[in-house]
């Protein structure tokens, strides 16, 4: 992403993502919208007519690049930060989505059923990487909660799993040695799990994970083939990592 600045308001930063199909507004300090959001945003195969809703949505990253990817399906962002939140509904509004895309303010510390809303056919989800403060040096307090899993990864899993229909699909990105704690959280009610791993190198281990599931799957795991985002010379990316990223490829599912 190649940041321009908006001198409208001094602290915020308009990127052009997906190959300059989405523009997003988002804040210079505290957690900013890549790769990962990126990757997820790939990731969601939701078919015309889905409805599809993000938990953590931040400024709207993938939501929004997702939205770009699947022009036939709705799409429910919610997010905690009212800062974030205020700057995806103007990210909506700014790439013309509003029809289709909404963002609420909300916690996954509430039920799911006290929004009111009727289960998705599909979820996503970037959860916080750490679940206690003690185990990371203390993060600049703008990046706290996007750092910090407030209820840790149980509590976002169990939000996610009361989100989707029967049959419904889960989606998350996460850090790759998180994969056992992510199985065993969604495993009571969801199975056919596919499990993708995210290299940064072909030579290094795997640092990040796309994990899909079904709730009341059945299907064995799958460990599909990984992907490497950047080769040791030359490019920036790969060119599997390049056409993803510019939205000319997905990352797509069994």
């Amino acid at each position: 992403m190649e940041p321009v600045t908006e001198h409208i308001r001094v602290e915020v930063s308009i990127d052009r993502v997906l190959g300059g199909r989405v523009s997003l507004r988002q804040g210079r300090q505290g957690y900013r919208a890549g790769m990962d959001a990126a990757l997820l945003a790939a990731a969601c195969d939701a078919p015309e007519g889905a409805r599809v809703l993000e938990i953590g949505c931040g400024v709207g990253g993938a939501l929004l690049a997702a939205a770009a990817r699947r022009p036939g399906v709705r799409f429910l962002g919610l997010e905690a930060n009212p800062e974030a939140a205020a700057l995806a509904r103007e990210n909506v509004a700014a790439n013309g989505m509003g029809e289709r895309v909404e963002v609420i303010d909300g916690d996954i510390g509430r039920r799911f059923h006290s929004y009111g809303l009727a289960p998705f056919d599909a979820a996503m989800a970037n959860p916080p990487f750490f679940d206690d403060a003690g185990t990371l040096r203390a993060p600049a307090e703008a990046k706290r909660q996007a750092w910090i899993a407030e209820g840790g990864l149980a509590a976002w899993t169990a939000f996610l799993l009361k989100a989707v229909r029967e049959g419904g699909s889960i989606t998350l990105v996460h850090r790759a040695d998180r994969l056992a704690d992510i199985l065993a959280l969604l495993a009571p009610k969801a199975g056919s799990f596919q499990v993708r791993p995210i290299h940064a190198h072909a030579d290094a281990p795997a640092k990040r994970i796309l994990v899909r599931a079904l709730k009341t799957g059945k299907a064995p795991l799958q460990l599909l083939p990984p992907l490497v985002l950047h080769p040791r010379t030359g490019a920036k990316h790969t060119a599997e990592a390049e056409a993803i990223l510019r939205g000319e490829a997905s990352l797509g599912w069994l």
